[in-house]
């Protein structure tokens, strides 16, 4: 006899990505994005990896926000790859529904830079997405993890860090 199987919605929370309360926006990062055809599959429900696109895409326009251009690491020889994520999906998201990315960096340890996301409805209601990702610089010349942050990178995530504090 095999052992009942858990139902899926009553799964507990993971740890590793917590579910943010409405006050925790309020110092984000907001990206706006509206679920597109080629957003989804062939059941119209947005396909799991579109949401890391979208989170991709907010996290290069906070950097653009506080003078960060992606463009301008590649420029110095500095790459920011993901080499750690974790997503939770609470809810899907169908085809013409608008959201807000929401985005922050948690916090820099040494060459490591930890961001936060959540995706949710326009009017906070809904929760669609929480992730957690660990972006590492990476010298592109060399292919090495580089020992310490670029100082002109350390002091433009330090402007992040005190917006997000505030």
């Amino acid at each position: 006899m095999s052992e009942p199987q858990p139902n899926p919605a009553q799964l507990p929370p993971t740890n590793a990505i917590d579910i943010p309360s409405n006050r925790a926006f309020e110092s984000w990062f907001e990206y706006p994005v509206r679920v597109q055809p080629h957003h989804t599959d062939y059941s119209g429900i947005v396909w799991h990896g579109t949401y890391l696109t979208w989170m991709e895409e907010a996290r290069v326009e906070c950097l653009r926000s506080i003078g960060i251009e992606f463009a301008d690491l590649v420029a110095l020889g500095c790459d920011l790859p993901v080499v750690e994520l974790s997503v939770r999906y609470h809810r899907s998201m169908e085809l013409g529904i608008p959201a807000i990315v929401k985005t922050r960096m948690n916090e820099v340890t040494g060459v490591r830079i930890n961001w936060d996301y959540a995706i949710v409805s326009p009017d906070r209601r809904q929760l669609y997405l929480t992730a957690k990702v660990t972006l590492v610089a990476l010298d592109r010349e060399r292919g090495k993890i580089m020992r310490q942050l670029p100082t002109n990178v350390k002091d433009a995530l330090a402007k992040i860090s005190s917006i997000h504090n505030n």
